[in-house]
């Protein structure tokens, strides 16, 4: 039984990696950061499979002990401070987090289990002010947000880590992935949400930044399947993980409240507090390479994902949770 570890395992992508790979055989092992409560709600139906320890990724000595103790063969590091938005009202704490703690992680394989193979969560965010389209694992990077500086740095280091150590160390930059799991601050279930409270007569508008920001949207489900056979290869390279489709905030407005029966544009309102600093207008990646060296390519579409994320949203409402 191979074991697996996993950093943000009550995220959404560590609640469904978590999940594949118990369907797999793995032994799953999730790093928790202590805390007076506990925020398990996407691994709740898990929790009695997984071990859980504690660890934190500003903690050096905890990480380098828990690999030490565990001994995995595979490492996923998908905790993060992961929303853009905050990463400008905390850019230190955000460079702690999604920065230097891929170094810390790194360093806790080098030390004390130098055979693993660690997967790191990269982001199409890297790419912001981009260069050409669509984005590819050639595209150079042009960050436009703390997040995305953050998130370049941990690739990079993954990158110097494999070529100096000879470690086994990848990044999957994958581009957004939503699902019923996703945090209600990020754009798609914050509109998701407020179709089902519309609907339900609990709401009456949702207010939006930039609705003709574009984004390249996929399932959560269908991209930790492409993270688990980047670490099943011969040779340890990185991957673009996206659908090649591109839509607006605009079109998942309309998609999303269609769904349920109503017209956006009765409903959605720009608010200017909610456009970003520095604003990423167009993000769509190439994921030609993924589909020729790995056999990845999503199955389900972003008519299918919105659906999914409204009905869940409004099943949630109508049981008062």
């Amino acid at each position: 039984m191979p074991t697996a570890l996993i950093t943000g395992i009550t995220g959404q992508d560590g609640s469904y990696l978590a999940e594949f790979l118990l369907g797999k055989g793995y032994k799953v092992v999730g790093v928790v950061r202590r805390s007076s409560t506990t925020p398990y709600e996407r691994i709740a139906h898990l929790v009695d499979q997984v071990d859980l320890v504690s660890a934190d990724l500003l903690d050096q000595t905890s990480l380098t002990d828990v690999v030490h103790d565990y001994q995995p063969d595979e490492i996923y590091n998908l905790a993060a401070q992961s929303f853009v938005q905050t990463s400008w009202a905390q850019p230190v704490l955000t460079g702690e987090f999604t920065a230097l703690g891929v170094t810390r992680m790194l360093e806790a394989m080098k030390k004390a289990a130098p055979k693993a193979r660690f997967y790191q969560a990269s982001s199409s965010e890297q790419f912001g002010k981009v260069h050409e389209s669509p984005q590819r694992e050639t595209t150079p990077f042009y960050p436009r947000s703390p997040y995305g500086v953050a998130k370049v740095y941990g690739h990079w280091i993954t990158v110097n880590y494999r070529e100096s150590f000879s470690l086994y160390a990848v990044s999957g930059i994958l581009f957004n992935h939503e699902s019923p799991r996703r945090g209600l601050e990020f754009v798609t279930r914050k509109v998701t949400d407020a179709v089902a409270r519309i609907k339900l007569g609990l709401g009456k508008e949702v207010r939006l930044g930039n609705l003709d920001a574009r984004r390249d949207w996929g399932f959560a489900g269908d991209y930790v399947e492409a993270m688990w056979l980047m670490l099943q290869q011969p040779e340890p390279d990185d991957y673009v993980i996206s659908t090649g489709e591109t839509r607006s905030v605009r079109e998942l407005c309309e998609v999303a409240f269609s769904h349920a029966g109503l017209d956006y544009r009765k409903y959605v309102v720009q608010d200017p507090k909610f456009f970003r600093p520095a604003e990423v207008d167009l993000l769509v990646g190439d994921p030609s390479k993924a589909l020729k060296k790995l056999g990845w390519k999503p199955r389900v579409t972003f008519t299918q994902l919105v659906a999914m994320m409204v009905d869940a949203d409004l099943a949630r409402y109508k049981r008062g949770s």
